[in-house]
């Protein structure tokens, strides 16, 4: 007689097959049960050809990276546990001892700061160049150069660069590209196709904490590519780093997902109505967005992302930053961002609360960007409150920190 308990371990029930819902099914697991040894030894994991462990896929993360190859344009994708751990993968995929790695002025911090830390300390070197222009990232691609990271929009500043010119260029040197399209965000430009004629990025890094979470209570990535033997090295490195998301997760950005374009687009609006009421106030002595006419950019970014944005569909994120006038200082500018009720301090962005940063650019550059001026400068992430509470929110703390 088999014990109660046994019998509760390994009951034989199995659901019936069939069952169909609108969110697929969350699966558990480290172990995996194989129905015999042949199978055991036979699972191909790197091909999503059957299941060996949890690090190495369940049905809920296959899922999820199946549709994320298919929202970027790809054909290939693995998740990670934040867009950080993408960009590392990425790097320690690709880079060895003597190799290089060049990365925009203007990249996400913790990019650079993982060039100058771990990669540094690996004996592989790194450039900053200037993310406006081309000649400048030519002139310092080497036989060394292995990898170039891309960003549209850039960080903070929110310059677009030249993205056609810098892939094109990157193909013909043979060099590896890689784009943070976390902005992006697979919606206002297909990174894969940037020019309608099939050029595009080699790797495209997500921080899926962003619009694809859509809650402020995610942290994932995913690195997606076109090319098999790429998509690999990517993958054996993401195996031999053990990097693995949880089922949880995945399953709250599966929820997340059909609703990205509505969220991305509702966004993007309310970014640009605000951003266009900032040019009249007096405080600000530049608006930076890259849809707005005259911002650093703005041309490569119609060129890239004009054809979402003629259908009406997201083509310029949620983001926006300020330069407030130099004739304020930092303190005063601290009090504007403190006087703000519902633009709360946080960083990230992408979720239904709107955010605010300030920020010493000084410090985050190799030199102040010659095309703006001094100043301080201070970033917006719009969330989903309505554009009239946010506005008066704005007016509000300029009228108390920052009087003309």
């Amino acid at each position: 007689m088999i014990d109660p308990l046994t019998r509760l371990i390994h009951h034989p029930y199995t659901p019936p097959a069939g069952f169909a819902a609108p969110q697929p099914g969350v699966f558990k697991a480290s172990t995996v049960i194989f129905p015999n040894v042949a199978a055991m030894r036979s699972r191909d994991w790197k091909h999503k050809h059957g299941y060996t462990y949890g690090l190495h896929g369940t049905p809920t993360t296959f899922t999820l990276e199946e549709r994320i190859a298919t929202l970027e344009g790809g054909l290939q994708c693995v998740l990670v546990p934040s867009g950080l751990a993408a960009i590392a993968n990425v790097a320690l995929a690709l880079l060895k001892t003597g190799d290089e790695v060049l990365i925009p002025d203007n990249a996400y911090g913790p990019n650079k700061a993982l060039a100058e830390g771990e990669l540094a300390a690996f004996g592989i070197t790194h450039q900053y160049y200037d993310p406006m222009d081309v000649a400048d990232l030519a002139a310092r691609i080497t036989p060394k150069t292995k990898l170039v990271w891309l960003e549209a929009a850039g960080s903070v500043t929110m310059e677009f660069p030249d993205l056609i010119a810098q892939v094109r260029l990157c193909r013909e040197r043979g060099v590896v590209s890689a784009l943070d399209n976390t902005w992006g965000a697979g919606l206002a430009f297909n990174a894969f196709d940037l020019d309608g004629a099939g050029l595009g990025v080699d790797i495209s890094a997500h921080a899926l904490t962003k619009y694809a979470s859509g809650g402020g209570d995610v942290l994932m990535g995913s690195i997606t590519t076109r090319d098999e033997a790429l998509h690999l090295k990517i993958k054996l490195t993401h195996m031999r780093l053990g990097l693995g998301v949880g089922a949880n997760d995945a399953e709250a950005v599966l929820r997340a997902l059909p609703s990205i374009g509505l969220r991305y687009r509702a966004q993007d609006q309310a970014a640009r109505a605000l951003a266009l009421w900032c040019l009249t106030q007096p405080q600000l002595a530049r608006v930076l967005h890259p849809a707005l006419a005259g911002a650093p950019g703005h041309a490569h970014w119609q060129q890239v992302c004009g054809a979402a944005d003629a259908r009406g569909d997201g083509a310029a994120a949620g983001l926006f930053s300020v330069m407030v006038d130099a004739r304020y200082t930092p303190a005063q500018v601290d009090a504007f961002c403190d006087a703000l009720k519902l633009f709360k301090l946080g960083y990230s962005w992408g979720g239904p609360l709107s955010l605010v940063v300030p920020y010493d650019l000084a410090s985050m550059r190799g030199q102040w960007p010659a095309h703006l001026a001094r100043g301080t400068l201070v970033r917006f992430s719009l969330g989903l409150e309505a554009v009239a509470d946010l506005q008066a929110d704005l007016t509000q703390a300029l009228a108390q920190a920052l009087p003309t």
